[in-house]
């Protein structure tokens, strides 16, 4: 009699180990918002950073997305808040990471900056026994930068300040900017690293971080918010982390190595007449800076040829302030619409649910 051979086990896979975050271990497949603490308010009021984990059961990078470094900058906060109704964390192929206000001092505020007068964004990596900005960016780079392999932090422009939306990266770095070319904005500028910078930070610990600027501090943009949502996405999927291939941006940004702002000449009322999007010529008038009585009109004039990423929308003006800011850009004559296609392309795609996007 023939003797029956037991049916082999197969070995199963190795679970993920848990994700460590603070004093909390987040299993994998699973959630959870984690509280990191950093100081308490002279009234006794404790100051936390809140921050969403969603461990993929499945292996890949660790994927860091922050937004309100400088508290006035909201519009980050509603892009992580889109993008968290749409990840699944079941489907998630690595960790995601959102921290979608990091100053919460400012944000509460109103305020760009810390109750120290300092900016975060010029404080990293911070110490545990500094100044209140200081201590927060220590808590940032110890919990967050070193447990990451990319990030993308989101910002705004200044009050009185929009940008169209474009990605930052360090010149150096051609991992990043290869994602910035994936994240497909309407424009990316390969800026220099900034001593206390988070992105500088990021730079030091091995981390390979993108910066987007878009729109204005306390306001929203449905296009600069749709633009964000997409383009994490987008390198969320180059990234192998289990988001389907998201639609094209419609056309390749505009690439620029250096950029400049227009400053006022003279003190006075600015009426422009070029917005940010605009592509200008080398001596193109930008607008005029007149006197209160209408007696006189000064032409402002554009000093190269190029792309407004950003201006003022303040009339009232004295001498030496920012206008507009222009970035030299690479084949100026499909500027214009490769924009045009952008702008269309991101208003018009729907926004799906997980289901769709997973």
């Amino acid at each position: 009699m023939r003797r029956r051979e037991r049916p082999r086990r197969v070995a199963k896979a190795e679970k993920r180990p848990p994700f460590q975050l603070g004093e909390e271990l987040i299993e994998a497949g699973q959630c959870a918002t984690v509280v990191l603490p950093i100081s308490r308010l002279s009234t006794g009021t404790e100051i936390n950073m809140p921050v969403r984990v969603m461990h993929g059961a499945k292996l890949g990078p660790v994927l860091f997305v922050s937004a309100a470094v400088h508290g006035n900058e909201i519009l980050g906060v509603e892009i992580i808040r889109r993008l968290l109704k749409i990840i699944s964390v079941k489907r998630l192929h690595g960790t995601l990471l959102c921290i979608p206000i990091v100053n919460a001092y400012g944000f509460t505020s109103h305020d760009r900056y810390l109750p120290d007068g300092r900016d975060l964004n010029r404080t990293f990596p911070g110490s545990r026994k500094g100044s209140l900005a200081s201590q927060l960016a220590h808590v940032f780079t110890e919990q967050i930068l070193t447990r990451s392999d990319y990030g993308i932090d989101l910002h705004t422009a200044g009050q009185h300040r929009e940008n169209l939306p474009q990605i930052r990266h360090s010149p150096d770095n051609v991992r990043a900017a290869e994602l910035a070319a994936v994240f497909g904005a309407p424009a990316i500028i390969a800026s220099p690293l900034r001593e206390g910078s988070l992105r500088q930070t990021a730079d030091e610990h091995g981390c390979t971080m993108l910066l987007m600027e878009a729109g204005e501090a306390l306001r929203f943009d449905e296009f600069a918010v749709r633009i964000g949502v997409r383009g994490i996405l987008r390198v969320m999927h180059h990234l192998g982390m289990g988001v389907r291939k998201q639609p094209a941006a419609g056309a390749s940004s505009a690439v620029s190595q250096s950029s400049r702002w227009v400053r006022a000449e003279e003190g006075g009322i600015f009426r422009s007449l070029k917005t940010t999007g605009d592509f200008v010529d080398e001596g193109d008038q930008l607008g005029t800076i007149g006197d209160p009585f209408g007696d006189s009109d000064t032409p402002v004039l554009s000093p190269l040829r190029g792309l407004i990423i950003g201006r003022s929308n303040m009339p009232v003006v004295n001498q030496g302030d920012a206008l507009m800011h222009i970035a030299r850009v690479e084949k100026p004559h499909t500027v214009d619409e490769r924009l045009g296609r952008i702008e269309e392309a991101a208003l018009d795609d729907p926004l799906f649910d997980e289901d769709e996007i997973m």
